[in-house]
């Protein structure tokens, strides 16, 4: 069975697919905004599986194409894992970075498999840069106390493209409706505490070919915008490839050929997402 709804005001297209075994909710994104850069997609669902929640993207972003892309994103880079114990119930959260559905499943799939004799194994995912595909669950919690408190927590860090599985292993004391929302609200924030979140910003790496008068000036002008430098070649000509976010490339470019006087030669090379860890900058395709 299959309930569409249409909401003219936030051009976004919801789809509701019920099949045996399998209940989850699918956005399909029409996207066009000329002016604002913000969405909210509302999803409700039905028994403990889903919670009501409301995603908000508020995130900078622009029409590359006809694909919208964030223009910075946090997600995580490395995965880890944190545990709690509140009245002698032990939470143990695992955190992983997926980029499709199909990962996420197999990775709760790996988590119950490793946590079998665990009483509940409650999880969360969001992928896409749109959180296309955005799903929790109780796992036979009560009701809103353990897959919509994660979920929050992954709004509420602006994190994409993550799934986190939360094992409780029941202590024997009952933590009440206000407790479990507690603790797994925690469990998550410490699991996210001791992995390796990135921001990731788009981007595009440009080749700035000069002569050696003009190198001092162009070193200054990176060091001053904190642009990275990727590579440089030194031959007849010095050319240097950096990485400059998308939002500042126009006023790159007029400060660099203002700065050396026109003798430059700038050309794109590729469009893609950067981020620092620990010191170094990393690539990403986009």
């Amino acid at each position: 069975m299959i309930f569409l709804l249409y909401n003219p005001f936030y051009y976004t297209k919801f789809a509701y697919v019920n099949k045996p075994l399998n209940k989850k909710f699918i956005n399909i994104y029409d996207y066009y905004h000329k002016q604002k850069q913000k969405e909210n997609v509302r999803n409700e669902g039905k028994g403990s599986s889903f919670g009501k929640f409301v995603i908000d993207l508020g995130k900078k972003s622009a029409k590359i194409g006809r694909k919208r892309m964030l223009l910075q994103y946090k997600t995580v880079y490395q995965g880890g894992e944190g545990e709690i114990t509140e009245k002698k119930s032990k939470f143990i959260a695992t955190v992983r970075p997926v980029k499709t559905e199909e990962e996420a499943l197999a990775f709760l799939e790996e988590m119950k498999k490793k946590y079998w004799d665990a009483r509940h194994n409650c999880y969360v995912y969001s992928i896409g840069k749109n959180r296309e595909y955005t799903r929790c669950s109780d796992d036979g919690e009560p009701s809103g106390t353990a897959g919509r408190p994660m979920l929050d927590v992954i709004l509420g860090e602006d994190i994409y493209d993550v799934a986190v599985v939360v094992t409780r292993y029941f202590g024997g004391v009952l933590l009440g409706t206000g407790g479990l929302v507690r603790a797994y609200s925690k469990a998550v924030q410490e699991g996210l505490g001791n992995s390796t979140v990135i921001e990731k910003k788009y981007g595009y790496s440009l080749s700035v070919t000069t002569d050696y008068t003009g190198i001092g000036k162009l070193q200054y002008i990176a060091g001053e915008r904190g642009l990275p430098i990727l590579d440089s070649e030194y031959t007849d000509k010095v050319v240097l490839h950096l990485m400059v976010p998308s939002e500042e490339r126009e006023a790159v470019e007029k400060e660099i050929i203002e700065g050396l006087n026109g003798r430059v030669k700038i050309q794109k090379e590729k469009e893609l997402y950067f981020a620092s860890i620990e010191g170094e900058v990393k690539l990403f395709e986009s």
